[in-house]
């Protein structure tokens, strides 16, 4: 009883409140301090009302599409106001629930922003004042938070914190990136009604991706409407009284109504308190951490995105279940990074798991690929132009199979059960005997014989 308690978390996101709560469930004395509100990005500003709003942009391709299949539907008319709120009390619900999983098992929830002093103590701002409190351990798991470059009128950007919540909705968005949260942003937007321009200022968006899966959904995005301008980037931003005038680098300009900036996030790290307590940081913020997520404080351990590993929230949950076990368990369980399953939430939707064919031909001798494209039976009576692209790499040594991509509806979906085959090594001729079912898009992946030459 030396310390206040055996676990003190700094974070109530996903990594910090399983932490928490398995720990507390495991009879540890636990505390966490969250100043906002419980469920971190995840759930207040990411991937749940993300993936709502994503439902809502459906809706529009949904309402075009009944007319091949008998429907006559009137013209749709689109409520903004209702979404965002129909959203909030959503999440509010949510962190209800958070609330109640750190309390059950008798998680103490400290509200306060909380400063590392050293090993063992933390230094929190409440309400009602400072106060210090000390623990045996101390867990650090304050995620990461979106940033915007400086350049002229970069005040007048948004960041994707704010883009629940806009105020008007936007006739006219331009999105500046290309990774996860820009594409995600430029699909959804699109199809809620916004005229979509979308800026990278690389080669091809989605970069890490396969290179099929890139140049697929880069077709796939410009066929729903967006602008998509690759190797452009911008050079300013100045507010008038017709909106955002965006100066792009080659001179040209964009008129907005908003300006997205996606172009990353940081670890959040700020204030703190890891110079003090002699945290060691890699050069772009992240805490360093070992393989049991210690960080150079023997006592203090750092998981998620405020590590910069794999910055998807499954991966963070993984991580604390093995700190839970180091610290109050047998210490067995590890944490894996291969053959993790991701999904953007594009229209149409990614999902992946394993190498991309250009890391597999790095890694292994010989891969054979197998490579299908076509129109979606549903599609065959909306008229949709839409197409689903479906991808297999395979270790020619082995058979086992070691990349598999699709772009097209429910892609996450799908993808799900097949990375549970992949994580057990299945080979391609275990597809291969595994009976389809019929008909979905989903067999394709247990049909394909013929691979690509080369």
């Amino acid at each position: 009883m030396a310390h206040d308690y055996d676990l003190f978390v700094i974070g109530g996101g996903s990594g910090g409140v399983r932490a928490a709560r398995m720990a507390a469930q495991r009879g540890a004395r636990v505390g966490l301090a969250e100043a906002a509100a419980l469920g971190g990005t995840c759930v207040n500003v990411g991937c749940i009302p993300k993936k709502l709003y994503s439902y809502a942009a459906h809706f529009a391709h949904d309402f075009q599409d009944a007319a091949g299949f008998g429907w006559d539907v009137k013209p749709p008319q689109f409520d903004w106001a209702r979404l965002k709120a129909n959203r909030a009390k959503e999440i509010t619900r949510l962190n209800g629930v958070y609330q109640q999983l750190l309390q059950g098992p008798g998680v103490e929830i400290v509200r306060g922003w909380a400063q590392l002093v050293d090993g063992h103590t933390a230094k929190v701002r409440t309400e009602e004042g400072e106060k210090n409190i000390t623990a045996q351990n101390i867990l650090v798991a304050t995620g990461g938070t979106p940033s915007v470059p400086k350049f002229p009128g970069c005040e007048h950007a948004v960041t994707s914190d704010s883009m629940f919540d806009l105020d008007p909705f936007p006739k006219r968005l331009l999105v500046v990136g290309g990774g996860y949260i820009a594409c995600e942003f430029a699909s959804i937007f699109n199809g809620l009604g916004s005229k979509v321009t979308q800026l990278y200022r690389g080669e091809q968006i989605l970069r890490g991706f396969d290179a099929d899966v890139r140049a697929f959904i880069t077709q796939e995005t410009r066929k729903h409407g967006i602008d998509l301008r690759t190797g452009s980037d911008v050079r300013a931003i100045r507010k008038t009284s017709s909106g955002l005038e965006v100066t792009l680098l080659d001179g040209s300009t964009v008129t907005a109504d908003t300006v997205l900036y996606a172009t990353g996030r940081v670890p959040n790290v700020v204030g703190l308190g890891l110079d003090t307590a002699g945290v060691a940081q890699s050069k772009a913020g992240a805490i360093v951490v070992d393989a049991l997520y210690r960080t150079s404080v023997p006592s203090i351990y750092a998981l998620g995105d405020v590590t910069a590993r794999i910055q998807l929230t499954p991966v963070a949950l993984g991580e604390a279940m093995v700190v839970v076990d180091h610290l109050f368990g047998q210490g067995k369980r590890t944490m894996g990074y291969d053959f993790i399953p991701t999904a953007v939430f594009t229209h149409p939707n990614i999902a992946t798991v394993g190498y991309t064919e250009g890391e597999a031909r790095k890694t292994f001798e010989k891969v054979t690929v197998f490579r299908s494209e076509f129109r979606a039976l549903k599609h065959t009576l909306s008229g949709n132009g839409e197409r689903t692209l479906m991808k297999l790499l395979v270790d020619a040594a082995t058979d086992r199979v070691i990349g598999l991509h699709m772009v097209g509806p429910d892609a996450g979906e799908v993808v799900q059960g097949f990375a549970v085959a992949m994580k057990a090594g299945a080979t391609k001729a275990v597809f291969d005997s595994t009976i389809g079912i019929h008909p979905t898009a989903a067999e394709e992946f247990v049909t394909m014989r013929e691979p690509l030459a080369g």
